[in-house]
């Protein structure tokens, strides 16, 4: 019998984490029979699906999955995946820091420019950057240095083609709009994103960008759209468990 090829099985799960099937995702992988020097790929692979779905659902898959994958790195070193690993690791403690309301960054900051500098190309240095603007945003409260590094991080998606890591930074460049009151910019970073996210299977993140624009159909003065948007996206998270975008909506429905 023929063996499917790793890169095609970790296509798949990659797909179908986006689908928000997590779970369908690492059974896929776990029950995949790799070489000794495949398996840091394979422990990557499951790692990036337990901090997605840890952040998305409140789980607490992460720390087994990235010690699985160190342990994985120890026996074949990998310097890309060992610097895939500490992107990991920064992702999965900054979303403990925004759902614990940390009121400091615990060095994420340094650790974060560390990475930038040794990034081994631009897809990766696009995302660190992109973390630099977060931790920034919304966790040292340095409005004018995130944005930057968000703008930073969208010119190196355009130059790598990454149309979903640039939805990310569209994302968050839309929320400095809104917050500025640019409505109209808000809608193009938005919207945008959307898009982007629709068009790479992107469930979660496609109703996350759902939530915000129902609420900036409500600040522009349509809150019929905005309840309209915000039942149908509430409803799609509740069934995947979605908590952020499910709390996010529950907000917006429950607005007089």
């Amino acid at each position: 019998m023929p063996e499917t090829p790793l890169a095609h099985l970790l296509t798949s799960a990659t797909l179908l984490a986006r689908a928000a099937q997590w779970d369908a995702a690492r059974a896929l992988l776990q029950a995949t029979e790799v070489s000794p020097a495949e398996r840091p790929q394979l422990q990557l692979a499951l790692a990036e699906i337990a901090v997605d779905q840890d952040f998305a659902q409140s789980t607490t898959h992460s720390p087994t999955a990235l010690a699985d994958l160190a342990d994985a790195l120890a026996a074949h070193p990998d310097p890309t995946l060992k610097w895939d690993r500490a992107m990991l690791r920064l992702r999965n403690t900054y979303f403990t820091k925004l759902v614990t309301a940390a009121t400091t960054d615990g060095g994420l900051a340094v650790q974060a420019e560390a990475l930038q500098a040794e990034a081994p190309d631009d897809a990766r240095r696009a995302a660190v950057l992109f973390y630099r603007g977060l931790i920034a945003d919304n966790l040292n409260t340095l409005p004018d240095e995130a944005f930057k590094h968000y703008t930073d991080s969208l010119a190196l998606c355009e130059s790598t083609g990454d149309t979903l890591q640039a939805s990310y930074a569209h994302r968050h460049l839309g929320d400095h709009a809104h917050t500025a009151g640019n409505l109209t910019e808000a809608r193009r970073h938005w919207q945008l994103s959307t898009e982007q996210r629709q068009a790479a299977g992107h469930v979660p993140g496609t109703l996350a960008q759902q939530a915000l624009l129902a609420v900036l159909a409500n600040d522009e003065g349509n809150p019929t759209a905005a309840q309209a948007i915000a039942t149908e996206t509430n409803r799609w998270a509740q069934q995947l468990n979605l908590t952020y975008v499910a709390a996010q909506t529950n907000a917006l429905l429950h607005k007089q």
